[in-house]
């Protein structure tokens, strides 16, 4: 399968994934969402964390979700994962100073 854009590029369908996952970060509440680190040439670079973002955004999008409500849906999937990764680390931590020391009796 193969796309037409305005100014008669084809791309295959790998290539045009790639654009408009290119054009979605452009796109405002994706682009206040995701802000990406500067070449000294001025290109945007995007970490994998943030093209995961980007991706995850798309398909919320593709599933028919608004875009402004996918960023926040993204933003508290992030917020869920980071309070549960805090939660892991003190009950390990709870747990850790919860059980006898050796040698001491």
């Amino acid at each position: 399968m193969r796309f037409r854009y305005p100014d008669t590029t084809e791309l295959g369908v790998h290539q045009a994934a790639r654009a408009w996952l290119a054009r979605l970060l452009l796109v405002d509440p994706v682009s206040q969402l995701i802000v990406p680190q500067h070449s000294p040439g001025g290109h945007r670079c995007y970490s994998r964390y943030q093209l995961r973002l980007a991706q995850r955004a798309r398909d919320l999008v593709d599933q028919g979700t608004a875009l402004e409500a996918a960023c926040r849906i993204i933003v508290l999937e992030d917020q869920l994962a980071e309070a549960q990764r805090i939660n892991a680390q003190l009950q390990r931590d709870r747990v850790s100073h919860a059980s006898p020391q050796k040698g001491s009796a």
